[in-house]
């Protein structure tokens, strides 16, 4: 991701800023894809393994990235708590 555009997104709810997800995010969330136990905000499972994603600077939420399109919609956001939950 270019780190000129990185520099001037920011969530459309909180406002925060945005960082790239590192991989181990990445490979928490493709796994909770995989197994079914992650939605959208507006309540859609996610159903495609995500190659790329952004993340709040506070951790709380992640935004796809596809075909190196950030996607920033709120309904499209995914809420990491999640991962905690879906966690044994």
């Amino acid at each position: 991701m270019d780190k000129r555009l990185l520099s001037i997104l920011c969530c459309p709810v909180s406002h925060k800023g945005l960082s790239v997800a590192d991989r181990e995010t990445l490979g928490q969330v493709n796994k909770a894809i995989s197994a079914g136990e992650l939605q959208n905000h507006d309540g859609h499972a996610l159903s495609s393994e995500l190659h790329e994603a952004l993340v709040t600077d506070d951790g709380k939420t992640l935004y796809p990235v596809n075909d190196g399109i950030p996607v920033l919609m709120a309904g499209e956001a995914v809420t990491l708590a999640q991962l905690k939950s879906a966690s044994p």
